[in-house]
């Protein structure tokens, strides 16, 4: 009798440890494991799908200047091994059983922010991207799933909140969404921020993946576009999405006659630069905003005192955008049919390596999306 009830208990167990690890749900993708920037398949789990969550099956993720920023250790150390990816595409493979915004099947994406406190004054403003308890999609200590250290979407599958993910329309074009949940938000916000109107003279500065959309999102609201960038190759394209001019700033000649003349500028500079070039060029109550994160040892400084002379002039950072705007951003991107430009590349860790290579070296227009799809 004490064997078979021995057994009993060894089965149940044995059940219910097997139940237990089944909820983690398995995932795969791509990692580096050290700053050398080489990718190789990692396998790895997400959490479970808790009653308010959701699991994507992620369909194309895309690489944004911020993940070579952290392959690199170019703003701090960094924990390997890391899965990057903040600009994720996908569709819904499972729901809890308290989930009301997502139905399997759906659309959904996921951008730099999985969640947050929900209490803070920025939580409470719909500013979830400045709570200091705020989780972000990789390299980031989850507290609410027992500290475990989020992975990104250069991977098969991703399980998060519902309330932090965003309802993809099911007419979107898949293929080009991804980008939308960081470059698009991270220009769409300061520029509605900033009232940005019909007619304004603007500038965009840095014309690369940040850049090119914050020019459509500029041009489509009717202001005059001047886009700034430091080779030739992008001035075609720069004409082909509505600038009016383009300004190659390693051409002095290209920069005569500006001073004085913008009401707003946004920076998506990812490197070393000089900003009061930018600031002399506003107009009394001119405003530049941010957004642009170059390399702690390369940052961009600018003094004080250069401040106190330059005329009423206001400079300030902007960070992505709350959950609701990133809901507004993509809901207005697709109906106004604004997308980046992509090249789609394979899910093979050779094939992301050279895109690292290649967005480093400034060989990308505009942004390389991987199509999860291939991923073997």
């Amino acid at each position: 009798m004490k064997r078979i009830l021995s057994l009993t208990i060894l089965f149940t167990l044995t059940l219910f440890s097997a139940a237990f690890a089944q909820e983690r749900i398995p995932a795969k993708g791509f990692a580096v494991f050290s700053g050398d920037g080489q990718f190789k398949p990692y396998e790895f789990s997400r959490h479970a799908v808790g009653d308010n969550d959701i699991e994507i099956e992620i369909l194309y993720a895309s690489i944004c200047h911020s993940d070579l920023h952290h392959v690199r250790q170019d703003w701090d150390k960094e924990k390997f091994p890391m899965v990057p990816g903040h600009e994720i595409a996908g569709r819904v493979a499972s729901i809890g059983k308290n989930v009301t915004k997502f139905k399997v099947g759906d659309y959904a994406g996921v951008g730099c922010l999985v969640n947050s406190c929900g209490h803070c004054e920025y939580c409470k403003a719909n500013l979830e991207q400045y709570c200091k308890e705020g989780v972000y999609t990789y390299h980031s200590i989850d507290q609410f799933h027992n500290n475990e250290i989020t992975q990104g979407g250069y991977s098969n599958v991703i399980t998060l909140s519902e309330n932090y993910a965003i309802k993809i329309p099911a007419n979107a074009d898949m293929k080009r969404v991804a980008p939308l949940l960081c470059a698009g938000i991270t220009t769409y916000s300061p520029i509605r921020y900033a009232g940005v109107k019909k007619g304004d003279k603007v500038g965009v500065a840095g014309y690369g993946g940040l850049g090119h959309m914050a020019v459509q999102y500029l041009v489509k609201i009717g202001a005059d576009v001047t886009v700034f960038d430091i080779t030739e190759d992008k001035r075609a394209d720069a004409k082909r999405m509505g600038a009016v001019k383009y300004v190659n700033v390693n051409n002095p000649e290209d920069l005569k006659g500006l001073d004085n003349t913008l009401t707003f500028i946004i920076s998506t500079i990812p490197a070393k630069y000089d900003p009061l070039m930018y600031v002399k060029m506003l107009k009394i109550d001119g405003q530049m905003v941010i957004v642009g994160l170059p390399p702690t040892a390369s940052s961009p400084t600018i003094t004080t005192n250069s401040l106190v002379f330059q005329g009423r002039k206001k400079i300030y950072g902007s960070q992505i955008g709350g959950i609701a705007e990133t809901q507004e951003m993509l809901d207005y991107s697709i109906d106004n049919n604004i997308y980046p430009e992509v090249e789609i590349i394979k899910a093979d860790g050779a094939a992301i390596t050279d895109a690292y290579q290649k967005v480093l070296d400034g060989k990308v227009k505009f942004r390389y999306v991987i199509d999860m799809s291939t991923l073997k």
